[in-house]
């Protein structure tokens, strides 16, 4: 006759912290996507001194086409870099220095937990 045996094991140290471990906010994620690409790294630069831009005229400034300068801004909002603001039918874009603060807050946090 067969002998049935089971093992309980415990989790290490090492699993147990993964399993508490913070995650990374969504809004942290979607920071670091926004900068992950040197264009919108640029277009970052155009809000530099506090500047309000329309699309156009970012798209202008960054020598993209006006399509192009739309999906990048949204990416930096989405991203908590920039925010914008309706002006008649024009939408006005600028850096978001609480957005990026905030979001500075949880990366600093989220870091300071793993490493």
């Amino acid at each position: 006759m067969a002998e049935t045996t089971t093992s309980s094991v415990a989790p290490t140290d090492e699993a147990a912290d993964a399993a508490c471990a913070p995650q990374l906010p969504q809004a942290a994620q979607d920071f670091l996507k926004a900068l992950s690409n040197p264009g919108r790294q640029q277009i970052m630069l155009l809000f530099a001194q506090g500047s309000e831009l329309s699309v156009n005229q970012v798209a202008e400034r960054a020598g993209i086409s006006q399509s192009a300068a739309s999906q990048q801004l949204a990416l930096l909002r989405r991203g908590g870099i920039v925010t914008s603001r309706r002006d008649g039918k024009e939408v006005l874009y600028r850096g978001d220095r609480d957005g990026v603060a905030r979001i500075l807050g949880d990366l600093q946090n989220y870091l300071n937990f793993c490493c």
